[in-house]
């Protein structure tokens, strides 16, 4: 018998439950479910809890099914008990908590196969043992399960706001739903202040709304939840067009304009709202992650007080209220609330002031999970066996609803029902969510179970690798290595396929690498090595992956291109692929600017707030220069993973484009300093610095820096190129190096292929420069002649051309060299360089302008790099270029019967 808990014995719980011994039994499986939770009923737990029969459920019977399969499953149990129910009624909450008790009950007795086993206490801890799970009860007994569903409802509402005089007072309910928590003040005295003026609030005024008090409600909206219509309209079909990836403010106005047809059409706002329901999740999912954020700040209150609508009647009994005068409703916060003899003095931040009997807290579920006093969650979070769910609400989850472990963090059979999910779908609390994810949870978990052989490993997001468990984790740990941008990922991937010869993935990632990085005598090989391994073992994604892998390293490059991005598609927790198409510290790419962008842009609903995908997405929003939310995108990172290259590569590159570079470059220094050992980047980090040594104008500090971080002896493969030539060759063309430059001893150590044929047009330009710096015009010649015959389109448009524009500056030829240079500037990107590495050519040209007299055009030029940042480099360069064109300018003489300029130049 396999053995699976549910922690929660709430709505979600008991759907989730059900929907395990149904499908076990139809399957003819023994399955053990061990139900967990301290209350002493199944199924109402706190939602349908209540024994007050003026709370009324907010969405109608005919909804209200416990089975998507059969949604009238509910109305027919209502009517045998009540004949004259019909679907539009909203019934007494209580009513929908028996029924679920009672589908609980039903479904126990009718199974043979599943067993079902009530346990009444509370799961305070997890830990992993072997496959399974060890559940930990607060009164000191353990579950052991072969897998745990988390059905735990909404944590308790926050009352940090109330301060410790109010909360110790005895006049505070900290949590309205609590057993027994409002009876005392149902016969009490005095008035009532309810903080929150959502459905919560509406139920508590209506218990305790009496002739004699008076209650006040206060939230920072003042907003109070719309009211259903008696008779409900079809939902309205959400448009086509809407997709959020266009960004929150595009997004709000396509909803706008479906509310607004809507209205013409039936009269009402409500069916349009009701429509963007089975979309919410995808278009929430679809939202950058800064928007999700400002969605939260921005929109969420009044999103809900539209999409949780209260019913008729109970919309009735507030209106009757508010007339009255005994509710009052206001916007503003509790700024003080102090017990004084007998009653509570209460401040509000508008300077109202009140006297009130008690407090009660309506504010209702907190939306994240960071610092709860959930026991569980606590354990969850600082045991890495799941993390905070995008935007910092719920749990992360995977698409079936499997937790995401931390990175590193042990992977435990553990899934999630219900609004511990609200990070990845938004909406996930009400039933017609929930009963839909227990069905498919049970599911999951029983098809998990199915196979009792060991499952198949995984990567780190979830991708099944088709290999031994050794073989796995060397390769996983080599994935780490390539998205923190660390050495060692070539060693690791080589243990792997040496554990196990038949490891397509691995093959293909070291296929990939050693294309990246300059490898022409192993790629052919490992990429055979793939080919064959798909053929004898692997899934439809490994094969998917090697053939993308085969396409971007012999096709073509619009062939490779479109290989991988379908596979990506696909598979989008494939993070090798995602890196492999975006141009990083790890690889070039096949994606740029605004296809990069949006490629990494419609990811965030696949890893929400991953490290090494908020990395990239900083790397992102540095590129389309939204340098404030590149920080803190990166800054989130860093404070995950210290070393996460992504994420201090888009630091870098903020600090560099926004001309802070004394700052930058005091961070750069202090991260090397603490991380920077091992890291596979750090040449191109020093590079940062450099760069920012350069733009200070500090001579000494580039040299030094250049003999301690970049010298050959320092560096290794493509980075001879990319970072220690190209900045030599910038120092040239900057006059910042004098005498001889020592490109020889780097041309020597650097990859062959780089040079005389390179397989991307980013190595082509990086060799280009590097034989520029050496003066080595044939060689140039012999790069040109590749690129003109190589099958990617960027070499002959740019590489090339590029070729024959260095040429003529090592052969001084200044007017050619800025004919030839000036058409290639828009041209670079297709290269995958970033911008900054785009700018060396931007350089050459400005050098070729002076060098050639061209002042005005080298001082037009300096003004718009000075636009762009702060450099006293090019203030420098400027103010010499100025000076020397106004000596040009000056008006000529006759002397000796010749003409000349009466000052030299």
């Amino acid at each position: 018998m396999r053995r699976v808990a549910v922690v929660g014995a709430g709505a979600a719980g008991a759907l989730t439950t059900v929907q395990l011994m149904r499908q076990a039994d139809r399957l003819g499986r023994r399955v053990g479910i061990w139900l967990v939770d301290p209350a002493e009923r199944t199924g109402p737990g706190v939602a349908y809890g209540t024994q007050d029969p003026r709370h009324l459920l907010n969405v109608p019977a005919g909804r209200m099914s416990a089975f998507p399969d059969d949604p009238g499953h509910f109305l027919r149990w209502l009517t045998d008990r009540h004949s004259h129910a019909a679907a539009g009624d909203f019934v007494p909450r209580q009513v929908y908590g028996q029924y679920l008790a009672d589908v609980v009950e039903r479904t126990a007795a009718a199974c043979a196969h599943a067993r079902l086993h009530r346990v009444r206490d509370e799961v305070v801890a997890v830990r992993g043992q072997g496959a399974g799970a060890v559940l930990r009860l607060a009164g000191g007994g353990e579950v052991r399960v072969d897998a745990a569903v988390l059905a735990l409802g909404s944590l308790a509402p926050a009352q940090d706001w109330a301060g410790a005089e109010l909360s110790g007072s005895g006049r505070f309910v900290a949590d309205p739903w609590a057993p027994g928590a409002l009876d005392g003040l149902a016969t009490g005295e005095g008035d009532v202040l309810l903080v929150g003026t959502g459905l919560t609030m509406v139920d508590v005024a209506a218990s305790l709304a009496r002739p004699d008090r008076m209650v006040y409600a206060v939230s920072r909206h003042g907003l109070l939840p719309q009211e259903h219509l008696p008779a409900a309209a079809p939902p309205a079909q959400a448009p086509p067009g809407l997709d959020g990836s266009h960004g929150l403010d595009v997004l709000r106005r396509s909803v706008r304009r479906h509310l607004s047809a809507t209205r013409r059409a039936c009269g009402d706002w409500r069916p349009a709202l009701d429509g963007l329901r089975p979309v919410t999740a995808a278009l929430w999912q679809q939202l950058p992650v800064a928007d999700r954020a400002r969605f939260l700040e921005e929109d969420l209150r009044v999103w809900e007080v539209h999409r949780h609508r209260m019913a008729p009647a109970s919309a009735a009994t507030l209106r009757t209220l508010l007339a009255s005068g005994r509710l009052r409703t206001r916007a503003g916060q509790v700024v003080t609330a102090v017990p004084v003899d007998g009653a509570v003095e209460v401040s509000l931040s508008d300077g109202t002031r009140l006297r009130v009997g008690a407090v009660v807290n309506c504010t209702g579920a907190p939306t994240g999970s960071r610092g709860t006093m959930a026991p569980l969650v606590r354990c969850l979070l600082e045991g890495g066996y799941g993390r905070p769910g995008p935007a910092g609400l719920g749990l992360d989850t995977s698409g079936d609803g499997r937790l995401v472990p931390a990175a590193g963090g042990p992977v435990l059979r553990l899934w999630a029902v219900g609004a511990a999910r609200r990070g990845n779908l938004l909406e996930t609390t009400a039933v017609p969510e929930i009963r839909a994810q227990a069905a498919e949870v049970a599911g999951t978990v029983l098809e998990t179970l199915a196979d009792r052989r060991t499952p198949a490993p995984t990567d780190r997001y979830g991708q099944r690798l088709s290999t031994s468990p050794e073989a796995a984790e060397l390769y996983d740990r080599a994935l780490e290595c390539i998205l923190a941008g660390r050495l060692g990922a070539e060693e690791l991937l080589g243990e792997a396929v040496g554990v196990d010869p038949d490891f397509a993935v691995g093959h293909a990632a070291l296929a990939l690498l050693g294309h990246e990085r300059g490898g022409a005598a192993q790629t052919p090989s490992a990429l055979a090595s793939a080919r064959r391994a798909a053929a004898v073992r692997a899934d439809d994604r490994e094969c998917s992956l090697v053939a993308a892998v085969d396409a971007c390293l012999t096709g073509s490059e619009e062939r490779g291109r479109a290989a991988l991005l379908g596979h990506i598609a696909g598979h989008p927790r494939d993070a090798l692929a995602v890196s492999a198409a975006v141009p990083t510290v790890s690889f070039n790419g096949v994606t740029a600017a605004e296809e990069a962008w949006a490629l990494v842009e419609g990811l965030s609903g696949s890893y929400g707030d991953d490290w090494w995908y908020l990395g990239q997405l900083a790397f992102v929003r540095q590129e389309q220069e939204r340098w404030e939310e590149a920080e803190t995108l990166a800054c989130r990172a860093l404070t995950a993973q210290p070393d996460a290259g992504h994420a201090v590569h888009a630091r870098a590159h903020v600090y560099y484009e926004t001309g802070e570079h004394r700052a930058g470059l005091a961070w750069l220094d202090e991260w090397l300093r603490r991380h920077g050992e091992g890291v596979a980047q750090r040449s191109h980090v020093a590079w940062h610095a450099a760069l920012h040594e350069l733009s200070l104008d500090d001579r000494p500090a580039l040299l030094r820096r250049y003999r301690q971080e970049l010298i050959a002896c320092r560096v290794s493969g493509g980075r001879l190129l990319v970072d220690s030539a190209s900045l030599l060759w910038r120092a040239r063309m900057t006059d910042s190096w004098s005498g001889e430059l020592p490109v020889a001893e780097l041309l020597h150590a650097a990859p062959p292929d780089w040079l005389e044929a390179p397989a991307t047009g980013f190595a082509a330009l990086h060799g280009a420069l590097a034989l520029a710096a050496a003066g080595d015009l044939d060689a140039l010649g012999r790069l040109r002649a590749h690129a003109l015959a190589h099958h990617q389109a960027v070499f002959a448009l740019l590489v090339a051309p590029l070729c024959e524009a260095l040429s003529s500056v090592v052969r001084k030829e200044w007017r050619q060299a800025v004919r030839r240079l000036r058409p290639l500037l828009p041209l670079l990107a297709r290269t995958g360089a970033s911008k900054a590495q785009q700018e060396v050519v931007e350089e050459t040209l400005l050098h070729a302008l002076i060098a050639g007299g061209e002042y005005d055009r080298a001082e037009r030029l300096l003004a718009d790099r000075l636009e762009r940042r702060a450099s006293p480099l090019d203030w420098r360069r400027l103010e010499a270029v100025r000076g020397r064109g106004a000596r040009w300018r000056e008006p000529v003489v006759v002397v000796g019967g010749s003409w000349e300029h009466a000052r030299s130049a």
